[in-house]
This record gives structure tokens, C-alpha cells and sequence, in this order.
């Protein structure tokens, strides 16, 4: 007890010294909380700042009203998020990523709204911004020139038909749809074949569109070459190779069969070979004949 009261023991200075400090602590709060300190001044009056607060406001206004600054661009590559700030439909950007999924692309403004379906309205305020690559600019330019020399009214039009198995690449650039290299492919393929025997082949050619086709037999006719036929049963790996639609594989396999078998009894047979163009036998089977064996 004697110890805990030792604590609350003070010299008279150290009294004084406490108590100065208690009356300083109060001082400085009444100081703080009765006297009323200077306001902070405003830099701007309250009508200053309404007028601002309006032109904020109003450029907020024109910003959020304000189309977005439209650049050239190719229409075969609008994204979801490029379709949408145009203002097209989901529906309409659905239909060019499908048409673009075929590897297929609109080369005119027309094309797009056909493929698209959009309004002729939207149509011609986006299509000033189409920009489409050289070589379409170029085609369409050798189209019309085209057009122009081989539709004039004082041109003779053409009624004799050619064999197209004799026709140049010149001959068949003249049907429209048809330019340097589809024609060189043409003929390339043909002589591949030794000759079109029908005239489904064409179909086969890469890149020939069957309405282009369909131009191609107004100015030519098929004459069958003279097909000298080889014996499934006798012929060589390098003899059935020469056939349309053989390959490696596929003739090595037909012999396998064939000596597994004793030989084919019909042309037909083959189709129950594993990987055989079905679809192309009555081509095939134009150069093959069955012989038995003796």
C-alpha cells in the first residue's frame, strides 16, 4: 500500500508542471473549437461553376450522339464488333462469316447487300467506304472491255460451236467468266485425260463455276476422243494409273483384288473396293473392258 501510494507522491514542481500542462491542453482546444477560422475562399462563384457544369454537360451530349469516324475497309472482313458499330443486324453479319466460311467472297457492293440482305437504304451509306483489293478493280475493268468488244451491236454473234477438246485457251477465255488461268487449267486437265468424254468432267476442273459452265457449252460441244480401252484383268500398275480418277493406292489395291479373286467378272465389282470413287464409275469403266483370263 505504502508502495502504490509512493507513486501518487509529488514534489510542489512537478505539481506546478502538471497543472501548466493541463491548462495549456485546454487552451488549445478552446482556442480550436470557439474561435471560427477563416472559410476557405472559392476560386469560382457558384454561377461560374453552373455555366461550366452546362458545357460539360452538353459535350458529354455531342459525344454520345457523335458517330464514330468511318475509314475504307474490305466488306468480306467485318467482324461481329465492326458489323455491330455500323449499325448491321446479328442476323446480317451471320450471313457473310457463313457465305465467308465457304471461302467465297463478295467482290461489289451488290454482292454484299445479296449475300447480307441489308436495306438499300443502309447499302448506300456504307458502300462509299468499301474498298476492295487491285485485282478485283482490275477484273472489273477487263469485264467491261470485254463486254464492251464482244456485245457490240455491230459484232457478228457467234453461232458455230467448237469441239472442246480441240479449243484454245484463247478460244475459251472468250466465255465470260473464264480468264488466263481457269482457261490454262482447262486444258491442262484435258490433256491430263487424254480428252473430255463427258461432260460432267468439267465439274471437276478447280475453281470453274457451274454457271460458268453452263456459258462454256453455248459456244462449245463435246466430241468424244477415241479410247483405247485396257483389260482390267491383264492391264499393268502403270496402265491403270493412266486411268481418270486412279491413283497409286487405289490401282495398287484393284490388283490386289483382282488376284485374290482370279480376276473381275464385271466392271461394277470394283465398287465394293474400299475408298473407290463410286460416283465416277461409268467414267471409269469407259476405259476399262473385262477379259477373262484364258
Amino acid at each position: 500500500m505504502k508502495n502504490i501510494k509512493s507513486h501518487f507522491t509529488f514534489l510542489k514542481a512537478e505539481r506546478s508542471g502538471i497543472l501548466c500542462i493541463i491548462l495549456l491542453i485546454f487552451i488549445v482546444q478552446g482556442i480550436y473549437f470557439y474561435t471560427s477560422p477563416a472559410k476557405t475562399t472559392t476560386l469560382f462563384s457558384n454561377t461560374q461553376v453552373s455555366e461550366y457544369q452546362k458545357q460539360i454537360d452538353s459535350l458529354k451530349l455531342i459525344a454520345l450522339n457523335a458517330k464514330p469516324k468511318r475509314y475504307p475497309f474490305n466488306p468480306n472482313f467485318i467482324s461481329d464488333y465492326k458489323g455491330f458499330t455500323l449499325g448491321m443486324s446479328t442476323e446480317e453479319i451471320d450471313r457473310l462469316h457463313k457465305f465467308r466460311a465457304k471461302n467465297k467472297y463478295v467482290n461489289s457492293a451488290k454482292e454484299f447487300q445479296a449475300v447480307t440482305k441489308v436495306s438499300d437504304s443502309f447499302l448506300n451509306e456504307i458502300k462509299p467506304y468499301f474498298k476492295f483489293p487491285e485485282w478485283v478493280k482490275q477484273k472489273k475493268k477487263k469485264r467491261a472491255t470485254y463486254q464492251k468488244k464482244n456485245y457490240a451491236a455491230d459484232e457478228p454473234v457467234i453461232t458455230k460451236k467448237i469441239n472442246i477438246n480441240k479449243a484454245t485457251i484463247e478460244e475459251l477465255r472468250k466465255v465470260h467468266g473464264i480468264g488466263e488461268k481457269l482457261s490454262a487449267r482447262i486444258v491442262k486437265y484435258r490433256t491430263k485425260l487424254n480428252g473430255f468424254v463427258t461432260e460432267s468432267q468439267l465439274n471437276d476442273v478447280y475453281g470453274l463455276k457451274p454457271e460458268v459452265i453452263e456459258k462454256l457449252w453455248k459456244r462449245f460441244y463435246l466430241e468424244k476422243p477415241t479410247i483405247t480401252k485396257i483389260n482390267l484383268n491383264t492391264c499393268t500398275l502403270e496402265e491403270l494409273l493412266k486411268v481418270p480418277y486412279m491413283h497409286y493406292d487405289l490401282a495398287d489395291e484393284i490388283l490386289n483384288q483382282r488376284t485374290l479373286h482370279e480376276g473381275f467378272k464385271k466392271i461394277e465389282e470394283l465398287t465394293k473396293i474400299q475408298n473407290f470413287p463410286s460416283d465416277k464409275i461409268e467414267i471409269i469403266g469407259l476405259y476399262l473392258h473385262i477379259q477373262q483370263k484364258n
